[in-house]
């Protein structure tokens, strides 16, 4: 920490030099007050902390020094640097030796799946766009994403603790977009996210969960746990969002929460009347059983997770849902997630801009202001965002223009490189390749699965990941598909609403996957797709002749017992004598005494005609099969 200015002239260096003590200088030297010169700032030295790469600004970050101290170490010793330039590890280790301190090699880690966001605020710091002055934490409203399966009940239990009448409004009693509330509970406010529960509306249940703290999944009591129960609850394990179960319509005279916590265990999740740690709330939304339970255990998990947020910065959120409005043009629901958002802001939202023209509250009240885990329609901006896209304040339009074109620059810059560098190679002679963009969660799963899908080529077919990359599906990803013909596998990841799209307009395949041994296991019956298949012999079934009728007409008529199998009429036939074959033909008649029938099954004899003529004996074999097509394995 500093204990003086960033001048070593100031007043406050003055102040604390007085009283004649002693101070060191950042070589560690003694340097008592003496006059003429102005005392130095104390130096407290610290080990730090070093990547491999770092930039100049986070370098002062962690030095607790301005830039303009790193840019002028590094002047002295001959190296021309921007704030914006990344160093390398010798190059940094030297500036931190110098400015007094001990120099630790940070391990290198598997990071986290980056979120959008972050990329956008990194963008914002590094181009001076956002004002992101030293923050102060306060508690702020938990936000709660409300997900099961469709016809559970979710938003009707929201619509009892709101007392409003959100279900009525919607769409066959489905939810159609996602909604954001608040709801009071002991003077606190809690943000509730209602997401749709239809299996059509995956991708907006999935941003749901990012953006939330905890998540209630909804389970009906007379249904019980369904695929998008499933779903649900695999969307909030990949975002390592807390969740607990509200077992809805218990008051049904079929509820049976006993069967329903059986079957949750079936998904390894054991509630904690089971000895388990999932927390689990009987509710009824019909006569409003149990909702002061499942509000006082949300305020107690939320308290556990320490939700915290400086309402006094410049804000950031990211858009729950958007639509146009006829009469107020492009209309952005948000949901601030740090600092507060003010009816005069310049924001960057998404690939758009603007300044805040209005806000309006999730009742359509006009306010004036917004701040963490408050949900607010806003007015203002240039063009619709897109679900999912960050908002964050800048300082002026200017600011914004800079942040979009850094933004867009490194997209394509981004779109370039994997275009160039991983398109180039093409597929060699007479071997079939398979184009896999591989998308994960986190760069460790990354890593194994391109390994494991490299390992599974052959000498006649090969996989090719024409790119790998951590976070979610994007449009690019998508892009870059068509371009290679390649499908996208997605670990632990969702599609955005662009990706999706675009997708499904260009028959662009995206498999998503939450175990790796089936994403490996699924690719490789892909990629022996891609081998012609083989033509495989199926025996039907076995007779045995008894008795030879006649060779009229070019034909063998022959009196036989089926010994295994089928005898059909139109089959293909051999004829067999010991293990020489005779004939080959096909299976023209087929009686039962004098009726003409279509099958003989094993046991029973029968009159076979053989559409060729040849010179028949008792104990011949007929063995009729059919042919199909195998994939290879």
């Amino acid at each position: 920490m500093r204990t003086g200015s960033r001048s070593r002239g100031g007043a406050r260096s003055r102040r604390r030099s007085s009283g004649g003590r002693g101070r060191s200088d950042q070589r560690g030297r003694a340097a008592g007050p003496s006059h003429g010169e102005p005392p130095a700032r104390v130096l407290t030295p610290r080990k730090i902390k070093l990547p491999q790469d770092i930039t100049v600004a986070q370098l002062a970050e962690r030095l607790e020094e301005s830039p303009a101290a790193v840019i002028k170490e590094l002047f002295t010793r001959g190296t021309a640097v921007t704030i914006n330039q990344t160093l390398d590890f010798a190059t940094a280790s030297l500036v931190v030796e110098a400015l007094g301190h001990t120099v630790v090699e940070e391990e290198a880690k598997a990071p986290a799946a980056k979120p959008k966001e972050d990329v956008v605020l990194e963008v914002a710091k590094q181009t001076g766009t956002a004002v992101r002055p030293r923050r102060r934490f306060e508690k702020r409203a938990p936000v709660i994403t409300v997900m099961g399966h469709v016809d559970h009940g979710k938003t009707s239990l929201l619509d009892a603790l709101r007392q409003t009448n959100v279900a009525e409004g919607e769409s066959g009693g489905i939810t159609q977009r996602i909604g954001a509330y608040q709801v009071d509970h002991d003077g606190d406010p809690i943000t509730f996210i209602d997401t749709p529960g239809h299996e059509a509306f995956t991708a907006m249940r999935a941003r749901g969960a990012k953006v939330t703290d905890l998540a209630v999944i909804v389970v009906a009591a007379d249904d019980g746990v369904m695929p998008q129960t499933v779903e649900a609850i695999n969307h909030a394990r990949a975002a390592k969002v807390p969740f607990l179960i509200a077992l809805n319509k218990i008051d049904l005279p079929n509820a049976n929460p006993d069967r329903v916590k059986q079957q949750l265990t079936e998904h390894e999740i054991v509630i904690e009347e089971y000895g388990g740690d999932t927390v689990l709330v009987e509710v009824s939304a019909e006569t409003h059983a149990g909702l002061d339970d499942l509000l006082e255990m949300i305020a107690l998990l939320a308290e556990l997770e320490a939700v915290r947020a400086d309402p006094r910065i410049p804000a950031r959120g990211v858009v729950i849902e958007s639509n146009m409005d006829k009469s107020r043009g492009p209309v952005a629901t948000v949901l601030v997630q740090e600092g507060t958002l003010r009816v005069g802001d310049t924001v960057v939202c998404g690939k758009t801009s603007g300044r805040v023209r209005a806000l309006f509250d999730e009742n359509g009240a006009s306010c004036k202001e917004a701040g963490p885990s408050v949900p607010a329609e806003i007015l203002g901006l240039g063009e619709l965002p897109a679900p999912g896209e960050t908002l964050i304040v800048v300082v002026n339009d200017k600011a914004a223009k800079v942040l979009l074109q850094e933004l867009d620059e490194r997209e394509q810059a981004e779109t370039e490189r994997m275009s160039l560098d991983t398109l180039s190679a093409t597929a060699g002679e007479g071997v079939e390749e398979l184009h896999i963009v591989v998308k994960a969660d986190n760069r460790g799963s990354m890593e194994a699965i391109q390994q494991s899908l490299e390992q599974l080529s052959t000498d006649e077919t090969r996989v090719r990941v024409v790119y790998s990359g951590v976070g979610p599906v994007s449009e690019t990803d998508v892009q870059l598909a068509i371009a290679a013909n390649a499908l996208i596998a997605a670990f632990n990841v969702q599609p955005d609403t662009a990706a999706r799209s675009l997708a499904d307009a260009e028959n662009v395949e995206i498999r998503r996957y939450s175990v790796i041994y089936l994403l490996i296991e699924e690719m490789q019956k892909a990629l022996l797709g891609l081998l012609e298949p083989e033509i495989v012999e199926v025996v039907d079934g076995q007779a045995e002749v008894r008795a030879v009728f006649n060779r009229a007409r070019g034909q063998s008529v022959l009196g036989a017992i089926v010994r295994d199998g089928v005898i059909r009429r139109g089959a293909q036939v051999r004829v067999l004598r010991g293990k020489r074959q005779l004939v080959m033909s096909t299976v023209t008649s087929l009686r039962r005494f004098k009726d003409s029938v279509r099958e003989v099954t094993s046991g029973y004899e029968c009159g076979i005609g053989i559409g060729e003529a040849y010179d028949a004996r008792e104990g011949d074999s007929l063995e009729t099969f059919h042919t199909e097509e195998r994939a290879r394995v």
